[in-house]
């Protein structure tokens, strides 16, 4: 797909600088407005690791004051589609959240992190084996969550299909 051409190039520099880490999520909060308005961005990308974070603000509260289950998830699912798209080539497979399940174990009363990590054995064993066999592979990553104190406040299990473009058929049958 035309639009994610540059991303690899996007993530790889904001591996490497601070800088280019501040322009990634000055892009991707355009590119993902549901993120923008919850403050969501990216703290750091590695070879095998991604976290992510929202603040602790009004806009992410639920009705305790705490974080809401929904701002808890989706920076569980941001981190693992992101680790996946800086591992894949995103012009060439495309990677679609097929489920997720959480298991809340704290409340958050602060910022949340969260933590997704994916070995080159763990991509090679659990998509690209089985993509160069398959039109589509479903795969599971946990994703970590925790707050500024460093309590464990959720674990998600995010499985994604992931295919090659020329697989895809977007029609209603």
């Amino acid at each position: 797909m035309k639009g994610f051409a540059r991303l690899p190039a996007l993530l790889e520099g904001a591996r490497r600088s601070k800088f280019r880490l501040w322009l990634l999520n000055l892009l991707l909060g355009r590119l993902i407005p549901f993120n923008r308005p919850h403050g969501i961005r990216v703290l750091a990308i590695d070879q095998d690791q991604v976290q992510t974070a929202a603040p602790y603000r009004r806009r992410n509260h639920n009705h305790l004051r705490g974080i809401h289950a929904c701002c808890i998830a989706t920076v569980a699912e941001f981190s693992s589609g992101l680790l996946f798209l800086s591992r894949l080539n995103p012009s060439r497979y495309r990677l679609i959240m097929a489920k997720l399940e959480i298991d809340y174990r704290y409340q958050a009363k602060g910022a949340i992190v969260a933590t997704s990590r994916l070995s080159d054995a763990e991509l090679k064993e659990r998509v690209l084996k089985p993509l160069a066999t398959s039109d589509r592979v479903l795969t599971t990553l946990a994703t970590e969550v925790h707050d500024q104190q460093g309590n464990l406040v959720a674990v998600a299990q995010v499985t994604w299909q992931i295919k090659p473009w020329d697989k895809v058929r977007t029609g209603v049958a």
